[in-house]
């Protein structure tokens, strides 16, 4: 409410202005009306002026002031040195102080507000609420909130800091929420179900900050804006935005990476219960998996689909997808998987 209270003042105050400075100029009957329209417009000019300020980040803003302030600085020094005869010759000198000022206050502006970017804020106040610095803060991308490992990952405490939800992150998973598509849409309510639910975790802190970065254009990118400011590490499963934080700096904390690591270390030679539940790419070869999700390859185990049976291990491979474990029937045509004579217990008697 004051907020529109201040703004009628500026368009009541702007157009009297302009009425009055009109009237002092010209005494025709429409001089007053055109001064009136005139402080109207550069009312509604301020406003916009001051919708497009509020989304430049403020160490662009700064860096577009300073490099304003050095271009006028450069203008003056130059009209100083070069153009100094010139103040004796006003309809000469006008135009060309005009356009060096311009010149120069335009390629200060642009320059400084492009670096402005490389500016670190750290230790300033943040003019966004909830917007932490120093406290180790968590920022959660849109594919861990879909994936939903991040709650009970939480729930565990091994999280530390505040977790930072970016309103653009919240922005994008609205998107995939209203989505036409069936799978999108699902997986669009299955994340802000998963914020949900960390949100009424007691002991974990959840922050929705407001901070944005009009100017880039990828969500991603956002997130790696964000985590500079704050200083704090991106939560994913994205290999993708991994690569690129970590090319820039960011500490990165994978959910796919602590998955894999968690898994329990399966040796070769390890026999294990499995059930066969289906046939493999190679001939002859069967599919399993572990409670975990792990693929296990056996050899010659396409003739046992739907049974349960024993293998062991012959190898492991790690790959940046997860882990695949190879392994042999552990009773094969009278031999064990690793090569040695069977004999079945009646036969031993």
């Amino acid at each position: 409410m004051g907020l529109w209270i201040l703004r009628f003042l500026l368009f009541f105050i702007c157009g009297v202005s302009g009425y009055y400075f009109a009237m002092s100029l010209s005494i025709a009957p429409l001089a007053g009306l055109w001064g009136l329209l005139g402080g109207l417009l550069t009312a509604a000019s301020t406003f916009f002026l001051e919708q497009r300020v509020k989304k430049i980040p403020l160490k662009n803003l700064i860096g577009s002031l300073l490099g304003l302030f050095l271009g006028i600085m450069v203008a003056n020094l130059v009209s100083n040195v070069l153009f100094s005869g010139l103040m004796n010759y006003q309809p000469t000198a006008l135009p060309i102080y005009a356009a060096l000022y311009g010149v120069c206050g335009y390629v200060g502006l642009r320059v400084g507000l492009k670096k402005g970017e490389e500016f670190h804020l750290a230790g300033w106040k943040s003019l966004s609420k909830g917007l932490p610095r120093g406290e180790n803060a968590k920022i959660l991308d849109t594919s861990v909130i879909i994936d939903g490992r991040i709650k009970d990952v939480a729930e565990t405490g091994f999280v530390e800091g505040p977790l930072l939800i970016p309103q653009f992150v919240l922005g994008e998973l609205q998107h995939i929420a209203d989505s036409s598509d069936s799978i999108k849409r699902t997986r669009g309510k299955r994340g802000l179900e998963v914020l949900h639910h960390i949100q009424k975790q007691v002991d974990v802190e959840v922050r929705i900050v407001d901070t944005d970065y009009p100017m880039v254009k990828e969500v991603d990118a956002k997130l790696i804006e964000l985590a500079k400011e704050v200083h704090g590490k991106i939560v994913t499963n994205d290999s993708n935005l991994n690569k690129v934080a970590q090319l820039q700096g960011i500490d990165v904390l994978n959910i796919n990476e602590l998955a894999n690591a968690l898994k329990p270390v399966v040796l070769p030679g390890e026999e294990m219960n499995v059930k066969i539940l289906k046939e493999g790419k190679e001939a002859g070869q069967g599919v399993a998996y572990l409670d975990d999700g792990t693929m296990i390859v056996v050899d010659n185990g396409r003739k046992n689909i739907g049974r349960i049976v024993d293998v062991v291990v012959t190898s492991v491979l790690q790959t940046p997808a997860g882990r695949m474990i190879f392994a042999r029937l552990k009773e094969e045509n009278g031999r064990d998987a690793r090569g040695k004579d069977y004999y079945p217990l009646e036969n031993e008697l």
